[in-house]
């Protein structure tokens, strides 16, 4: 699901350009113009961009009217875009860009980040088909959803005023409510046309009562269904409650119970608990890379 911000008549959003995760201080610095040159080869390549429909020439151009820096570069693809459709604003919606919230706000003083958090069950679900999984993958998802909560807190107290949390269920169970909050939040009107939302919540219910000791911005007070999506294997599910319990309880997220039987057990601990350590040492490896790139 996606907050519906692209029917405000104000905003064009983008959807996943990637731009800061796979272009970033990739290419040099940009003040040397054959680094430029091959920067934005690169981006005219990529289809995530080229949709955005870019005018290479003009680009070039109006980029060495102001600093020469990679925000500066990113922006003038969005300005454009926003400009074609007669939009004053512009936002994209990507993965990961909570990793580049300090050079993001430091380049663009108007900027307003919202991050969502979901179930890490659910969104392991969502974003895993059950062909694709493999032994160690949900290590790997539950240590990506470990650091993205742990980068929306911190940036969430650095820039409090900048930075708002928005927890998925929240959005399903109280749509207007909090479709509300975001557009106060991003200084625009409401419009009704926003609430065009599909979505699903699959795990239990959410109380807040039962949250750890976290500062009562960061819980989600919802309802959700109390039935439990067995698309994810119980060995899977286990793993992830056992790392991620304290956080998932802080944003309203309850453990669901797990029996496993004698031959369960063993797999669980033998074969499948130190394939997932693997999988989030792999992961966290990568993202300590993609943090390193955004300082």
């Amino acid at each position: 699901m996606r907050l519906s911000l692209s029917a405000h008549p104000h905003l064009a959003m983008s959807r996943r350009t990637y731009m800061w995760t796979r272009f970033y201080k990739r290419y040099g610095d940009l003040s040397h113009p054959d680094n430029l040159k091959r920067c934005l080869a690169a981006m005219l390549q990529h289809k995530p961009v080229w949709v955005l429909n870019p005018d290479r020439d003009r680009i070039q151009r109006e980029f060495w009217q102001g600093e020469p820096t990679y925000a500066r570069l990113f922006a003038l693809f969005h300005q454009h875009y926003a400009e074609r459709l007669g939009r004053p604003r512009w936002g994209d919606q990507l993965a990961f860009v909570e990793c580049y919230a300090d050079v993001i706000f430091a380049a663009y003083p108007n900027a307003r980040m919202i991050h969502m958090i979901r179930d890490p069950r659910d969104r392991y679900v969502a974003s895993v088909p059950p062909s694709q999984r493999r032994r160690g993958q949900v290590g790997g998802a539950t240590a990506r959803w470990l650091d993205s909560v742990r980068l929306a807190r911190r940036n969430q107290q650095r820039y409090p005023d900048r930075y708002k949390i928005v927890c998925y269920e929240t959005l399903v169970a109280r749509r207007e409510e909090t479709l509300r909050e975001v557009c106060a939040f991003v200084h625009e009107d409401f419009i009704p046309a926003m609430l065009t939302l599909e979505g699903a919540i699959r795990f239990g219910s959410v109380n807040a009562d039962n949250a750890d000791d976290e500062p009562e911005r960061y819980m989600c007070q919802n309802t959700a269904r109390p039935e439990v999506d067995r698309a994810v294997p119980e060995r899977e599910i286990a793993f992830m409650q056992a790392y991620a319990k304290r956080d998932m309880r802080a944003y309203g997220y309850q453990p669901v119970p797990i029996r496993f039987s004698f031959g369960d057990r063993l797999a669980f601990y033998l074969v499948d608990w130190p394939a997932n350590l693997v999988g989030m040492a792999m992961s966290r490896t990568l993202e300590g890379g993609r943090q390193h790139q955004a300082d």
